[in-house]
């Protein structure tokens, strides 16, 4: 047992971790076909219940998963998990009907109910279900309301409500105003332009994945990979002084991580041309700018005529450079992410001089 938690373990470090995560979805998209098989969904959720099943008998685990802080996160798992599976199901059944010239089920009228009372019905009793379930997770979990706050006695760590812990996480990679107001901001500003730069009329009010392949994948990328992945990271693996720790390991206040990060500036005058750092701190942070700037406008334009030329083509310059400077912006996470973690990279362009940083 203590070799498979030490594998457990090992998994969890966040460089495997997240590398797993893409190739878990990229196995989801790739092999939909037999992951929309009911043993398999129905597998996963039975061999994630085992595991929090055998793991609850660990001590350290214990502590974090019953925490009443963390236990929806717990759910937020199992669901998490479920309807991903459920998604990619009924998709791959509606390709299989439209490939065959039948169309979705959506839009069979044998699919169709009455409002009242088929649907009203089945809102009363999930309203039900849903109060009879808060009822008893008040009764047998404490709400997790502590002492005042004092200034003098700051928790360690120090977390934010689950539903920030991906803005928390952001913190650590990117400076205060990127993580906390530009990507939060972009995040939103998508969302709104979706309806706007998304030409494609086909996966309105039905499932499907063949139609709709390339947003689909992005969606799962950004919302699965990155936004769930960094709250469940942050609550489970992150303890004592914002430390990474195994599920089984022990939450280790003294625990030390030997690291020194680096910004891009200090690798290239430093590192590579070992010439010290020049006087203006304009020429001392070009090569990030540079850097910066050939990502955010020519990276684009590169883009548009190789790689994506066919989405440039169907949606037109306006629609591909906005959708193209979202994407850039949402996959800058990822690749803040393993420059830290793989080369200890701080920040890109670093100006402490006017407090900007990427």
């Amino acid at each position: 047992m203590g070799f498979l938690k030490g594998i457990v373990n090992a998994v969890a470090d966040p460089r495997l971790f997240f590398i797993l995560a893409v190739a878990a979805l990229v196995l989801v998209v790739w092999k939909r076909e037999a992951i929309a098989g009911t043993v398999v969904g129905y597998g996963a959720l039975a061999v994630l219940g085992l595991f929090f099943v055998i793991g609850i008998f660990d001590p350290n685990f214990r502590l974090i998963v019953t925490k009443p802080d963390n236990v929806p996160i717990v759910g937020l798992i199992f669901l998490l998990v479920f309807f991903v599976w459920y998604s990619i199901r009924e998709g791959v059944l509606n390709d299989r009907r439209i490939a065959a010239g039948v169309g979705p089920i959506e839009k069979a009228e044998s699919d169709r109910v009455w409002v009242w009372p088929d649907l009203v019905y089945t809102e009363l009793i999930s309203l039900i279900l849903c109060s009879v379930v808060l009822i008893v997770w008040s009764i047998f979990l404490k709400a997790p309301l502590e002492q005042p706050a004092n200034p003098a006695n700051t928790p360690n760590p120090s977390k934010a409500p689950w539903y920030f812990l991906g803005l928390q996480e952001m913190l650590v990679y990117f400076d205060p105003w990127l993580a906390g107001v530009v990507l939060p901001s972009l995040i939103i500003v998508g969302l709104i332009c979706i309806p706007y730069v998304d030409k494609n009329p086909k996966g309105n009010g039905y499932y499907t994945f063949m139609e709709r392949k390339a947003e689909i994948t992005i969606f799962l990328f950004g919302f699965v990979v990155l936004w769930c992945s960094l709250i469940v990271l942050g609550t489970f693996l992150r303890g004592p002084n914002w430390n990474f720790f195994g599920p089984f390991e022990y939450w280790d206040i003294h625990k030390l991580a030997a690291l020194t990060n680096v910004n891009l500036s200090e690798y290239i005058w430093i590192r590579m041309l070992r010439t010290g750092y020049p006087s203006l701190w304009l020429v001392r942070e070009i090569p990030g700018i540079l850097l910066v700037l050939f990502y955010v406008f020519a990276l684009p334009v590169i883009l548009a005529k190789t790689a994506f030329k066919v989405y440039y083509d169907k949606l037109g310059g306006p629609r591909f450079y906005v959708s193209a400077f979202l994407f850039l912006s949402m996959m800058s996470l990822p690749f803040k992410m393993l420059a830290r973690w793989i080369f200890n990279l701080k920040y890109i362009v670093a100006i402490p001089e006017i407090f900007f940083n990427i």
